[in-house]
């Protein structure tokens, strides 16, 4: 008994053993990958970034070679450092940083020492690369721009950092990925896939030919081309519009929600982040604090929406019942209301209103009145805001659209737990909140959340999800939320007054200068107070210019929305530049010459440059 446990203890020791070694050989490769680090070489092939198209199939972003000096820490020998660093136009210590930092990450991987080298930098090394062994040339492409506008929506790439690289192990050190835009959002399908070749090498460390006869290594697969939604020449000659001018411009087509173009001001040439100087630029852009040129206007910027947030209050009225379109209010020269007698000002014009002319005039009083039916159609009054920002939420306000690019910012549309906080006794009632009626008080949204109320207006009641990219490789975006009716809270029949309203604006009302010949534009002016803190103390500033419009009326191909910082009121920049950017789309040229001449020659550098002092300046609309 006791010699066949002793043979039954024999042969399952020799089993385990057995096993052990079958694993060991067969699948678990952490030694041959030990080994292979040690005894093999890997080169790796970046494949061509794929090329980025406007709507109209213009070439805006494609590339351009570079040369990067890669090296790999175990294999560096002695070499002329001073002599290596001339070549490379680079000083002795950021060479010593470059070689430490490339040890801490792998002494048997290589990193990049010296990255993007010119065509002749390279050519030039390339004669004495004998002389540092240990390092070597790879070759791969940068972005060459097609374009000097659009930097906020292309983006940039730039080199990978260790956070990156321990959450995407696809990446390496000195490896590049799409930072900020398009380049970000669609990093995956514009990298391409890199190739990787093998080079065996003998305990010399010499190389001696491909290891496993090259069956291991792979070819590189270039990246996809994307087509975008925007129109680069309505882009450029926004950014023809708004120089010397700080705001955006956001323009959509209704009708699918592609972004026709989106504007920031200032921005920048995006040639500048490319190569070795997108460093020294991008910190210098980075802390241009006053200017912003990396802050996308467009995206990120919150503002009261001013009098544009008229017409949604006008929907919601309708929807709710409070009010009915020929319902005429009174406006003396503005609202009074409460206790105390508080007065919203309004400037001059015709009364009583209706609700067309009401927004044709931007009479405040009209909508303070309106405003008040709708929160005290509900008791207590938290009831009827809450509702009334359920309204406003089917619009897109208050939260993140969903659009495609990386950066964005919610706005605001303040609900009653909001109200409750500050009024702890939750003792407010709708006077209290007055301002929200016109645009102002604790609303604030963005201009792309104001472009797609705009859109969703002239759909009469729906709006698509804004986004950029058309086409990958000239299939259709394939993101089903691009192709999805977002529906409002707020039946279609309601539309049409309000849209009567904002013709009329063009027709009659405050925006009547700037009617283009043979478009019938929809719109509405707005002007939002601007405040800041100048030591502790809330002052006001120059009013910010604000402008929304589609057209034409009826089948609509271009909705937007333009703010202009501190321009005034909403017809004077933001108006004049809605005007000409409808008709440079839906005509391709421009009638409005000196509307035209009016915007380029005028410049609110001074305006920026006043300094945060004095008595506050504010012209009403």
């Amino acid at each position: 008994m006791r010699k066949l446990l002793l043979l039954i203890i024999v042969v399952f020791t020799a089993i385990g053993f057995s096993a052990r070694l079958f694993y060991l050989q067969i699948f678990d490769t952490s030694y041959e990958n030990l080994s292979r680090s040690n005894a093999v070489k890997i080169l790796y092939d970046y494949p061509q970034r794929g090329y980025i198209f406007d709507r109209n199939g213009k070439l805006l972003v494609a590339n351009q070679p570079s040369y990067d000096v890669m090296g790999i820490p175990r294999e560096i020998k002695a070499f002329d450092t001073l002599e290596f660093c001339k070549i490379l136009n680079i000083t002795k210590e950021h060479l010593q940083k470059q070689l430490k930092k490339a040890r801490v990450y792998s002494r048997q991987l290589p990193s990049v020492i010296v990255p993007q080298l010119t065509k002749s930098e390279y050519a030039y090394l390339q004669e004495k690369m004998w002389k540092y062994e240990g390092f070597y040339i790879q070759k791969r492409s940068l972005r060459d721009y097609k374009t000097t506008t659009a930097a906020n929506v292309l983006g940039f790439i730039g080199e990978v950092n260790n956070r990156i690289i321990k959450k995407r192990p696809y990446y390496r050190s000195g490896d590049l990925i799409g930072k900020q835009g398009i380049e970000s959002a669609y990093e995956n399908e514009l990298r391409g896939v890199k190739g990787v070749k093998y080079i065996q090498k003998d305990r010399l460390n010499r190389e001696i030919g491909p290891y496993k006869q090259g069956k291991l290594d792979t070819l590189p697969v270039r990246g996809k081309d994307l087509h975008l939604t925007i129109d680069i020449d309505l882009q450029e000659y926004g950014k023809k519009l708004m120089q010397n001018k700080r705001g955006g411009i956001v323009a959509l087509e209704p009708s699918s929600g592609e972004i026709l173009a989106l504007v920031t001001a200032p921005s920048y040439d995006p040639d500048l982040l490319v190569g070795r100087k997108r460093s020294a630029n991008y910190t210098k852009m980075y802390y241009d604090t006053i200017r912003k040129p990396l802050y996308d206007r467009g995206l990120l910027a919150e503002y009261p929406p001013g009098s544009p947030f008229k017409t949604i209050n006008a929907l919601i009225a309708l929807e709710e019942g409070v009010i009915n379109p020929e319902d005429r209010l009174s406006c003396y020269h503005g609202y009074v209301y409460g206790s105390r007698g508080r007065k919203m000002g309004c400037h001059s014009h015709p009364s009583p209103v209706n609700l067309v002319k009401g927004i044709a005039v931007s009479c405040n009083s009209y909508f303070a009145q309106v405003y008040r039916k709708i929160i005290e159609k509900y008791k207590p009054p938290q009831v009827g805001l809450d509702n009334w920002r359920k309204h406003l939420q089917s619009f897109g306000f208050g939260n993140f659209l969903g659009y495609d690019l990386p950066p964005g910012r919610p706005g605001r549309i303040p609900s009653a737990a909001y109200y409750d906080k500050i009024y702890p006794a939750r003792n407010w009632r709708a006077t209290t909140t007055l301002s929200n009626a016109i645009g102002q008080g604790e609303v604030v949204t963005t201009p792309i959340q104001l472009a797609n109320m705009t859109a969703a207006i002239a759909n009469r009641g729906f709006y698509y999800t804004p986004h950029m990219l058309k086409k990958i490789d000239y299939k259709p975006n394939p993101e089903p939320k691009f192709t999805t009716k977002n529906k409002t809270t707020i039946s279609p029949i309601h539309f049409e007054k309000v849209i009567e309203g904002m013709a009329e604006v063009f027709t009659k009302g405050t925006a009547s200068f700037l009617q283009v010949p043979g478009i019938s534009i929809c719109g509405k002016t707005g002007t939002a107070e601007n405040f800041t803190k100048i030591d502790g103390v809330r002052t006001q500033l120059t009013d910010h210019s604000i402008f929304i419009a589609f057209a034409p009326k009826d089948n609509p191909k271009i909705a937007l929305a333009v703010f202009v910082e501190n321009g005034y009121w909403g017809a004077r920049y933001a108006g004049r530049i809605s005007s000409l950017m409808i008709e440079k789309y839906i005509k391709k040229e421009i009638t409005l010459k000196r509307m035209e001449d009016w915007v380029l020659s005028h410049s609110l550098e001074e305006e920026y440059a006043k300094p945060l002092s004095g008595e506050p300046f504010k012209i009403n609309q």
